[in-house]
């Protein structure tokens, strides 16, 4: 027997950011649902295999804000400091370089990395503790939209009356293709390869992003293991043929070419865990919202991993629409009419645009050979080091202060101090 259920908010999509929408959402008391087509990955936690997320300070407040940060089942790992530097493989770095010290800035860290398979548990752990959020996990969403209202009917017959639907399935999102919202699409002809190492020396909270010259290498530190008490993450993008050969290395081979790109200073490294590669593109919605339907996330915009900003970037997307529909169902407005979409847009589409500019412009100047353009660089680096203003104002916007929405919606609920 089928049957029928009313939420202000249906969130299809159950990634970290839709997810944590949802989460978001309940936690304020709004009655939400979340659907995805496949069944949420188990509660036992897997093995070790590498992915991690760069979470930035503001990030964080969110996570707490939405009941997950305090369910990680490992502590994360501070980034205490940042190290950026400009290079080629095999060479010391130019000695003209930027460094970031969150002690500077009177916090405690720019951000922590947490294990996505550690994010991934706190998430089921939230989700069903929570009285005002119901799960449909795996079930195949048929939505329709019109401007009364939306209906998600699921294959056994329930249907979900949601006054707003949430698209946050990922880059090829389902309900942004059906609405007929168009995306402006850039091939970097680079792939992006993650993997964990394993090293002698302690990286002491102390991130590295080396520029070279066919794409960004970031060392990111990880709270490490019983096995490995010394590990980092490794984010690195290269030509997509290049990264082809490097990932069909064994682990001994691949060890060489992350030491050559790393550097000395952890000492000898060890690939461990698995390998992931993806292709690295951007993409940008060319708006963010249709009739009763919000995009959020990759559905929304996607940008090059130069900056580690990509799931930030849709955390504050989660806030920008957490904050309209919890004024609205407070104001005793429509949450999914088109004055609410149309305050989410603005604060979201302009931010996104920034991002993806400016992630565009420094893969473009890093990835840039030329003598000229390299000596113009590091001079670059070495004068934002010696102006302080400068260089705080980059701090704050790798911590996340600055993001519009998400500090707002934080400061309002008294999780993040104002200024």
């Amino acid at each position: 027997m089928s049957k029928r259920i009313e939420v202000e908010v249906c969130v299809v999509g159950a990634g970290p950011v839709g997810a944590t929408l949802a989460a978001t959402l309940a936690a304020a008391g709004i009655e939400t649902a979340v659907v995805d087509t496949a069944p949420l990955p188990p509660m036992e936690m897997p093995e070790f295999d590498g992915r991690a997320y760069a979470i930035a300070a503001t990030s964080r407040n969110l996570l707490v804000a939405a009941g997950v940060w305090d369910r990680l089942p490992d502590f994360p790992c501070p980034i205490r400091e940042i190290r950026v530097s400009d290079g080629r493989p095999g060479e010391p770095p130019s000695p003209l370089h930027l460094h970031f010290s969150a002690d500077e800035l009177g916090e405690e860290a720019f951000g922590w990395m947490v294990e996505a398979r550690s994010l991934r548990v706190a998430l089921n752990a939230a989700l069903p503790s929570l009285p005002h959020l119901q799960v449909f996990a795996p079930a195949r969403p048929a939505v329709e939209r019109a401007p009364e209202g939306a209906t998600v009917t699921l294959e056994d017959g329930t249907a979900i009356a949601a006054r707003l639907v949430v698209g946050a399935e990922g880059r090829r999102s389902p309900l942004r293709e059906a609405a007929g919202i168009g995306t402006t699409r850039f091939d970097y002809g680079q792939t992006g390869m993650v993997m964990a190492v394993a090293h002698a020396r302690p990286h002491r909270g102390v991130a590295l992003e080396h520029f070279l010259p066919n794409g960004p290498f970031a060392q990111l530190p990880l709270a490490g293991t019983a096995q490995h008490p010394h590990a980092s993450a490794i984010v690195w993008s290269d030509r997509t043929a290049l990264a082809q050969r490097f990932l069909a290395m064994d682990d001994a081979a691949l060890s060489r070419e992350v030491a050559r790109r790393l550097g000395p200073q952890l000492g000898a490294v060890q690939v461990i865990g698995r390998r992931w590669s993806y292709p690295l593109s951007a993409l940008q919605a060319q708006r963010f919202t249709d009739t009763r339907l919000a995009l959020v996330g990759d559905a929304a915009h996607g940008i090059h991993p130069i900056a580690g900003q990509g799931l930030n970037l849709g955390f504050r997307d989660v806030a920008a629409l957490a904050q309209c529909v919890i004024e609205a169902c407070h104001a005793g407005t429509d949450p999914g009419g088109p004055e609410a979409l149309a305050r989410y847009q603005a604060a979201r589409r302009p931010d996104a645009l920034l991002m993806l500019g400016a992630t565009h412009a420094l893969e473009r100047l890093f990835g840039n050979d030329l003598p000229p353009v390299r000596i113009a660089r590091r001079l670059g680096i070495a004068a934002v080091h010696r102006v302080p203003s400068l260089k705080r104002f980059f701090a704050r916007r790798a911590m996340g202060f600055g993001g519009g929405a998400l500090s707002g919606l934080l400061e309002g609920r008294g999780l993040l101090p104002a200024g």
